[in-house]
């Protein structure tokens, strides 16, 4: 299973609109770009981000969502999407969250890529695309992207490439562990999430939280 590559996208930090009467930074929209990528241990050269206690870092390195989700978005919720509706970095296509899953690493050009966690929407993205029921809608149908982390930094091309799959990290699958997070499952999947050793760390401690109120409850 490899990911064709539609679009490389980046951002800078800009006002996006008011929530709850304070005014919000993020560089949740971002354009394509051409020629190549420069990616390093942060993040793709060129894209920002506004809050780093919740964006970014080593786990959130760079952020991918795969255009297979676009019909359902457009036909659920007459979203119009193009590469970048989502803020994410990689637009992608030939996967989804039920077949990508944490750990599995990608060769991009000479840079490798490793999936670490779902993401996690937050009102931003509701911001960013003037459609306040869209982060409640992404967590209900778990059509949320993935994170990656940076293994290999280096040059990638930015369009017309292929992420090739490098082995079968045979963890749990994005979908997953992004039910595993939000409590959404029993015990079992809980358990083999909270053991994924490429899991990021924030994401294990919130799915352990769950474990323990299980645990807590019997």
């Amino acid at each position: 299973m490899n990911l064709r590559l539609l679009s490389v996208n980046t951002g800078r930090a800009r006002f996006v609109g008011l929530f709850e009467g304070a005014r919000v930074v993020s560089a949740i929209a971002k354009q394509p770009i051409r020629g190549k990528a420069r990616v390093g241990a942060l993040g793709i050269e060129g894209d920002e981000q506004a809050d780093l206690r919740v964006h970014g870092g080593h786990d959130k390195a760079v952020y991918a969502y795969p255009a297979d989700n676009w019909d359902w978005w457009r036909r659920e919720h007459g979203l119009a999407c193009v590469p970048g509706t989502f803020g994410e970095n990689l637009t992608v296509e030939c996967a989804n969250e039920d077949v990508v899953r944490i750990g599995d690493r990608f060769r991009w050009g000479d840079v490798l890529l490793e999936v670490s966690q779902p993401r996690g929407p937050c009102y931003k993205l509701g911001l960013h695309l003037g459609r306040a029921e869209v982060p409640q809608a992404m967590t209900l149908s778990a059509m949320c992207g993935w994170y990656l982390r940076v293994i290999e930094a280096g040059e990638a091309p930015a369009a017309d490439a292929v992420l090739v799959r490098v082995g079968d990290s045979r963890g749990p699958s994005v979908r997953e562990a992004f039910r595993a997070r939000h409590g959404m499952c029993g015990a079992a999947l809980l358990r083999t999430v909270f053991e994924a050793p490429a899991l990021a760390e924030s994401w294990r401690r919130a799915v352990g939280r769950w474990l323990e109120a299980q645990r807590t409850a019997q």
